[in-house]
């Protein structure tokens, strides 16, 4: 089959076409025939770096899948060949999911809402698991809560506004003001231009902020929370050094990394089938042009999520 391969850690130019050998679906696994993949910041540190798995090339990109069960392994009961699925496997190990052909186990995938394109659900597990775990199991929004997402208008950003809101929190955004339309269409509440304003002077008694930025954003979000609150980073892992600061002021901090999760990912269809949660589509490409998905989102200024166009339903 072909897949979307690299054998040198680099810019978006090292992603090139390989042929490699199907998988096989092993005790329970399922073999899917890829439709869509999304495409997601956690690629570009693979692609460039190693990322978490820290593992050496030659590697395969990829963790975000929709598509169609081709085959089941052994003891599988929930899903069977032609069924619509979608979901994250594996993560943070690796997936390969740019692929023609992806191996998932069972539990890591959900069937695919009916009322949304392959495209648009291979936007959502990441992403969208991310802004779930971090809101829900992390910091467990609660009605009436102010909760602040940095990037609002980006893949997780986005998300993780509608799922505030869905969840009855007060919501404040940070985008570029050519953004704040859109964010405000998803529920904010209030919009802030991080490039005219510094978001530290503009907004207080936060109970939760989601930073999907890192550097100096975790440090200075500290400054914008009420007692108790909490600042959940999916981009840095710096949480001991944040710890130390924010404790003695009665705040919290944690990092976190997405996991596969079958109930995150059916709480998500939960909200999409009640208009509660639509992801943004920045654009969806061939797969062929795959270095070309890399250099959009390593421009950090995309809208939603960019999607990749594997094969057919």
């Amino acid at each position: 089959m072909r897949a979307i391969g690299q054998d040198a850690f680099g810019g978006p130019e090292v992603l090139k076409m390989v042929e490699v050998e199907r998988p096989q679906a092993g005790p329970a696994e399922v073999l899917v025939r890829v439709v869509a993949a999304g495409v997601n910041p956690t690629d570009s540190w693979h692609r460039s770096s190693g990322g978490l798995s820290g593992g050496d090339v030659p590697i395969r990109l990829g963790w975000d899948v929709s598509g169609v069960v081709e085959a089941v392994g052994a003891g599988v009961t929930t899903l069977a060949p032609g069924d619509e699925v979608f979901g994250m496997p594996r993560h943070p190990r690796p997936a390969g999911t740019y692929a023609q052909y992806v191996t998932s186990p069972a539990r890591h995938l959900v069937h695919k809402p009916a009322d949304i394109s392959h495209t648009q659900a291979a936007a959502l597990p990441l992403a969208g698991l991310t802004a779930w775990q971090a809101l829900v199991d992390t910091a467990d929004v609660r009605p009436g809560q102010r909760v602040l997402v940095h990037a609002a208008a980006g893949g997780v950003g986005h998300l993780a506004v509608q799922i505030a809101k869905a969840r009855g929190a007060y919501v404040i955004g940070t985008a570029r003001s050519a953004n704040h339309a859109f964010v405000r269409s998803l529920g904010a509440e209030e919009v802030i231009d991080y490039t005219q304003t510094d978001f530290t002077s503009a907004v207080h008694d936060v109970d939760v902020v989601i930073d999907t930025i890192g550097g100096e954003y975790g440090p200075r979000s500290l400054e914008t929370l009420r007692a108790g609150g909490i600042v959940v980073s999916l981009a840095s892992p710096a949480e001991a050094a944040l710890a130390r600061v924010a404790s003695p002021l009665g705040l919290r901090t944690q990092f976190m990394i997405v996991e596969a999760d079958q109930e995150g990912l059916r709480q998500l269809v939960s909200l999409v089938k009640a208009g509660r949660l639509r992801p943004e589509i920045a654009t969806c490409l061939p797969w062929e042009q795959a270095a070309h998905a890399h250099e959009l989102a390593d421009s950090g200024r995309t809208r939603g999520k960019i999607v990749l166009a594997v094969g057919r339903a």
